[in-house]
C-alpha cells in the first residue's frame, strides 16, 4: 500500500471515531518525530497504536482492516497485564479473512454504526474447517451455529470467540461502516493468527509521502 493511502485512511478513521465520541489517547496523534527516544515504552514494546492491513491482496476496500490497539500485555516480558483492547473500523463487505487464534480468546463487540456479519466454523485437530456445528455465546447467551453459519451483530451486541474457533467478519452491505471493539486476552499478531488460507498480516508500504502517524510496525524504523 502507498503511504498516502494509509495516511488518508487514518484521517478517515480519526473522523469516524470522533463521530461516536470515541476518544483515543494523546499519543495517537503524535508525529513520527514525537516518537524518538520512546522505544522503552509499553506502547512500542507491545505494538499499541495504529494498525492497518490489506492482507497482502492490495484491495483494501474488499479485504482489509484498520484498527487502533489501545492496550495490550506482553507474555514474553511482563505477565502482569493479561488483557488487550482494540477499536476497529469495518466497512461494508470489507472482509477480515477466515482465521483462528491458538492462544487468544476475545469478545468482538459492535459499538455502533452498521451491522457486523461474523461467519463461523469450528476447527479439526489438523486445523481444517470442521463440519460440526458449534455453540457460541452472544452477549452471554448460547447459540448453536452450523458450519459456515452467520451471526449478525447489531449495535450493542457481542460474540465470544474461543481458541480454535474459525471466524471471518465484514460489514453488512447497505448498513454502513461499523465501529467494532475487541476485548481479549493478550494479543500477539506475529505468532497467534492461523489463517485458513495463508495471508500476510502486515502490509508492504510504498513510501510516497511521509507518515501522518506511525503504524505499530513503523516503530523499529522511527523510534
Amino acid at each position: 500500500m502507498k503511504r498516502s493511502e494509509i495516511n488518508a485512511l487514518i484521517r478517515d478513521a480519526k473522523a469516524f471515531y470522533n463521530s461516536f465520541q470515541f476518544r483515543l489517547p494523546p499519543w495517537a496523534f503524535w508525529s513520527p518525530e514525537d516518537w524518538k527516544g520512546k522505544g522503552d515504552t509499553e506502547v512500542v514494546q507491545n505494538q499499541l497504536g495504529w494498525d492497518l492491513t490489506d492482507y497482502g491482496a492490495g484491495e483494501f476496500e474488499k479485504k482489509g482492516l484498520i484498527l487502533f490497539t489501545i492496550r495490550n500485555g506482553n507474555l514474553m516480558t511482563d505477565k502482569s497485564k493479561k488483557y488487550a483492547e482494540k477499536i476497529m473500523i469495518v466497512r461494508e463487505s470489507q472482509i477480515c479473512p477466515m482465521h483462528f487464534h491458538w492462544a487468544k480468546t476475545e469478545d468482538i463487540i459492535n459499538r455502533g454504526g452498521g451491522n457486523l456479519v461474523v461467519e463461523l466454523y469450528g476447527s479439526t485437530p489438523d486445523e481444517e474447517l470442521s463440519d460440526e456445528p458449534i455453540t457460541v455465546l452472544i452477549d452471554g447467551m448460547p447459540r448453536e451455529v452450523q458450519p459456515g453459519g452467520k451471526v449478525i451483530l447489531t449495535p450493542g451486541e457481542s460474540i465470544f470467540l474461543e481458541q480454535g474457533m474459525y471466524h471471518r467478519f465484514y460489514g453488512e452491505p447497505g448498513k454502513g461502516k461499523v465501529l467494532v471493539g475487541e476485548v481479549s486476552s493478550v494479543n500477539d499478531d506475529n505468532t497467534d493468527n492461523r489463517f485458513h488460507n495463508q495471508q500476510a498480516r502486515f502490509p508492504e508500504i510504498e513510501e510516497d509521502e511521509a507518515p501522518l502517524h506511525l503504524l505499530c510496525t513503523d516503530y523499529p524504523k522511527y523510534v
